[in-house]
């Protein structure tokens, strides 16, 4: 069984910053790729970032240059640095992970989410 467990959402006001992380435990195998996605009331659950287990990262148009994604190998973990944040960066923010099984199955899984708001 495999669990994400995220960390670091709240209340921040604009131009605020703000570190969620993501760890994830169990049987998971070679990592392929980490992230994050967010949903706001009424719409659809959209990419944020994402970043391979060597390293390589995506993000979406509308956080370029304010969020950084890493990830710590060792210990299955993922991170999202935000910075410059603005009020439609307010969503429930969701962990994500694919993995590949020494068996060559591939899994995904997601965490249960964590609200980010922004608001002054």
């Amino acid at each position: 069984q495999v669990q994400l467990v995220e960390s670091g959402g709240g209340l921040v006001q604009p131009g605020g910053s703000l570190r969620l992380s993501c760890a994830a435990s169990g049987s998971i195998g070679s990592i392929n790729a980490m992230g994050w996605y967010r949903q706001a009331p009424g719409k659809q659950r959209d990419l944020v970032a994402t970043i391979t287990g060597g390293g390589r990262t995506s993000y979406a148009d509308s956080v370029k240059g304010r969020f950084t994604i890493s990830i710590d190998n060792a210990k299955n973990t993922v991170h999202l640095q935000m910075g410059g944040l603005k009020p439609e960066d307010t969503a429930v923010y969701y962990c994500n992970v694919v993995f590949t099984t020494k068996s060559l199955n591939r899994f995904e899984y997601w965490g249960q989410g964590t609200q980010v708001t922004v608001s002054s």
